[in-house]
């Protein structure tokens, strides 16, 4: 956990940013904010000691932000839709250098490339889940609803192939039915995925969430939401597996008591 009073915060789209900064706060952290344009929630404004609009190709004056307000520890909350990185009209050079020495596109690899360009200007990305722990629950039924056999069948099922997929960096939430896969995340993101899902099963189907093997929690972690379970519900999933004690839960008693409230049932599992 940082020592720093000052920490910044690079943030996404969601609800996470809000939840770190009420967290932060909490343990006395000055939050110096970069607020990405078409992504950031602007209520987070008033949660923060600083907070300046860039746009997603703007790494230079990101960086200098950051310096200027001496902060040398950054965490990055929230999401950036994928589709985005593909249409960065506004480079600048930095960013444009950055992206040209890239082996590949993927989002992990242009965030780990972000990472060090903030580490040469002696800006360290840290876990982006300190001052968070207690949304991170461990392996567990958290729900009054509990999985049926047929579908500890199905987890079972969906853990593997889930697992195999992230670790190819494609996504990381499946949908299944009777040992099934009836939808793979890819840059549409875990809604549109379980959404697709449950279209094609026609409800009554698994979602399986895991994380990737040796995922770096600087900027890529899996979480789950009141929205979350609003999507889940409208496919017809009854149940939701996710990997225990790597998994955020925004808003954990409110996602709990939703998912109460439509009988789902939310499993967290030992993704090893």
């Amino acid at each position: 956990m940082p020592e720093d009073k000052n920490i910044g915060l690079i943030a996404g789209n969601g609800d996470y940013p809000l939840h770190f900064a009420k967290a932060a706060k909490a343990q006395g952290k000055r939050i110096i904010t970069v607020a990405l344009e078409g992504e950031t929630e602007p209520g987070l404004k008033t949660l923060v000691d600083g907070f300046t609009w860039v746009g997603l190709g703007q790494l230079n004056r990101l960086i200098d932000i950051f310096k200027k307000e001496n902060i040398t520890q950054v965490v990055m909350a929230g999401q950036v839709k994928h589709f985005r990185l593909f249409d960065l009209l506004k480079l600048d050079l930095r960013a444009a250098g950055l992206l040209k020495r890239l082996p590949n596109k993927k989002a992990d690899t242009i965030l780990g490339g972000v990472a060090e360009e903030l580490g040469k200007e002696g800006i360290a990305l840290v876990d982006s889940r300190i001052f968070l722990e207690k949304f991170i629950p461990p392996a567990g039924i958290l729900t009054k609803a509990k999985p049926s056999k047929e579908q500890e069948k199905d987890i079972e099922f969906g853990l593997k192939i889930a697992k195999g997929i992230a670790a190819l960096d494609v996504g990381q939430t499946i949908v299944v039915k009777d040992r099934a896969v009836l939808a793979v995340e890819a840059m549409e993101g875990t809604d549109q995925t379980i959404l697709r899902g449950g279209k094609i099963g026609k409800g009554d189907v698994v979602v399986v969430k895991v994380s990737k093997p040796n995922q770096d929690f600087r900027f890529d972690v899996p979480i789950i939401g009141e929205n979350t379970i609003t999507v889940l519900h409208e496919a017809g999933a009854w149940v939701l597996a996710f990997c225990a004690g790597e998994t955020l839960i925004l808003n954990i008693d409110a996602v709990i008591k939703q998912a109460d409230t439509y009988k789902l049932c939310l499993v967290a599992i030992k993704g090893d």
